[in-house]
Protein backbone atom coordinates (compact mmCIF):
# COMPACT_ATOMS: atom_id res chain seq x y z
CA UNK A 1 0.00 0.00 0.00
CA UNK A 2 2.94 2.31 0.77
CA UNK A 3 4.11 2.06 -2.76
CA UNK A 4 1.23 3.71 -4.45
CA UNK A 5 0.76 6.60 -1.68
CA UNK A 6 4.51 8.11 -2.59
CA UNK A 7 4.03 8.51 -6.23
CA UNK A 8 0.46 10.48 -5.48
CA UNK A 9 2.16 12.32 -2.66
CA UNK A 10 4.79 13.24 -5.32
CA UNK A 11 2.36 14.12 -7.92
CA UNK A 12 0.45 16.45 -5.90
CA UNK A 13 3.57 18.22 -4.34
CA UNK A 14 4.40 18.83 -8.27
CA UNK A 15 1.42 20.25 -9.34
CA UNK A 16 0.38 22.73 -6.83
CA UNK A 17 2.78 25.69 -5.50
CA UNK A 18 5.19 25.57 -2.75
CA UNK A 19 3.61 27.61 -0.39
CA UNK A 20 0.61 29.22 0.51
CA UNK A 21 1.83 32.81 -0.13
CA UNK A 22 1.94 36.64 1.42
CA UNK A 23 0.10 38.82 -0.34
CA UNK A 24 1.28 42.14 1.58
CA UNK A 25 4.87 40.59 -0.39
CA UNK A 26 3.06 39.75 -3.49
CA UNK A 27 1.67 43.76 -3.67
CA UNK A 28 5.38 44.71 -3.49
CA UNK A 29 7.10 41.99 -6.36
CA UNK A 30 3.57 42.98 -8.34
CA UNK A 31 4.45 46.88 -8.15
CA UNK A 32 8.06 46.24 -8.86
CA UNK A 33 7.48 43.87 -11.45
CA UNK A 34 4.26 43.51 -13.33
CA UNK A 35 2.93 47.71 -12.75
CA UNK A 36 5.08 47.79 -16.11
CA UNK A 37 2.80 46.03 -18.24
CA UNK A 38 -0.35 45.41 -15.96
CA UNK A 39 -2.63 46.96 -13.66
CA UNK A 40 -5.63 45.82 -11.52
CA UNK A 41 -7.96 48.40 -12.47
CA UNK A 42 -6.84 48.77 -16.42
CA UNK A 43 -5.97 47.59 -19.71
CA UNK A 44 -2.12 48.56 -20.47
CA UNK A 45 -0.06 46.54 -22.57
CA UNK A 46 -1.14 43.77 -20.66
CA UNK A 47 -4.59 42.65 -19.41
CA UNK A 48 -6.15 44.06 -16.10
CA UNK A 49 -5.57 41.73 -13.26
CA UNK A 50 -8.84 42.46 -11.18
CA UNK A 51 -10.57 39.34 -11.32
CA UNK A 52 -8.11 37.21 -12.93
CA UNK A 53 -8.35 34.26 -10.15
CA UNK A 54 -11.56 32.18 -11.46
CA UNK A 55 -11.60 33.70 -15.31
CA UNK A 56 -11.38 32.23 -18.50
CA UNK A 57 -7.68 32.93 -20.75
CA UNK A 58 -8.59 36.01 -22.96
CA UNK A 59 -11.85 37.10 -21.92
CA UNK A 60 -11.18 40.44 -20.48
CA UNK A 61 -13.25 42.90 -22.49
CA UNK A 62 -11.28 45.45 -24.85
CA UNK A 63 -8.14 43.81 -24.85
CA UNK A 64 -6.57 42.71 -27.96
CA UNK A 65 -5.30 39.01 -26.81
CA UNK A 66 -3.23 36.35 -28.84
CA UNK A 67 -5.23 33.95 -30.57
CA UNK A 68 -3.30 31.22 -28.39
CA UNK A 69 -4.64 32.87 -25.31
CA UNK A 70 -8.30 33.42 -26.55
CA UNK A 71 -8.50 29.77 -27.80
CA UNK A 72 -6.39 28.10 -24.70
CA UNK A 73 -9.53 28.81 -22.43
CA UNK A 74 -7.61 28.13 -19.28
CA UNK A 75 -9.35 28.69 -15.85
CA UNK A 76 -7.01 31.24 -14.06
CA UNK A 77 -6.42 29.28 -10.87
CA UNK A 78 -3.44 28.64 -8.21
CA UNK A 79 -2.33 25.97 -10.27
CA UNK A 80 -2.10 27.48 -13.90
CA UNK A 81 -1.08 30.88 -12.65
CA UNK A 82 2.09 29.65 -11.31
CA UNK A 83 2.70 27.31 -14.95
CA UNK A 84 1.52 30.76 -16.41
CA UNK A 85 4.49 32.30 -14.32
CA UNK A 86 7.10 29.60 -14.76
CA UNK A 87 7.06 29.49 -17.95
CA UNK A 88 4.27 31.51 -20.05
CA UNK A 89 5.47 30.20 -23.64
CA UNK A 90 5.97 26.58 -22.42
CA UNK A 91 2.51 26.77 -20.71
CA UNK A 92 0.33 28.64 -23.96
CA UNK A 93 2.47 28.73 -27.01
CA UNK A 94 1.61 31.61 -29.26
CA UNK A 95 0.96 34.24 -26.10
CA UNK A 96 2.51 37.34 -25.96
CA UNK A 97 3.83 37.79 -22.41
CA UNK A 98 7.94 37.16 -22.14
CA UNK A 99 8.20 37.64 -18.64
CA UNK A 100 9.10 34.63 -16.07
CA UNK A 101 8.97 34.78 -12.56
CA UNK A 102 11.70 31.94 -11.94
CA UNK A 103 11.82 31.45 -7.96
CA UNK A 104 8.84 29.61 -6.83
CA UNK A 105 8.24 31.57 -3.73
CA UNK A 106 7.88 35.23 -5.66
CA UNK A 107 5.10 33.25 -7.89
CA UNK A 108 3.32 32.09 -4.58
CA UNK A 109 3.08 35.88 -3.09
CA UNK A 110 2.05 37.23 -6.55
CA UNK A 111 -0.77 34.53 -6.64
CA UNK A 112 -1.66 35.63 -3.28
CA UNK A 113 -1.84 38.88 -4.56
CA UNK A 114 -3.75 38.37 -7.14
CA UNK A 115 -6.11 36.46 -5.38
CA UNK A 116 -7.16 39.58 -3.58
CA UNK A 117 -8.14 41.50 -6.31
CA UNK A 118 -11.86 40.52 -6.58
Amino acid sequence: MRKLLLPIAVATALSAPAVAGDSVRGQELYESRCIACHSPEANRVGPKHHGVVGRVSGTVPDYNYSKALKTARVTWDEQSLDQWLTNPQAFIPGQKMNFRVNDPIDRADLIAYLRTLR
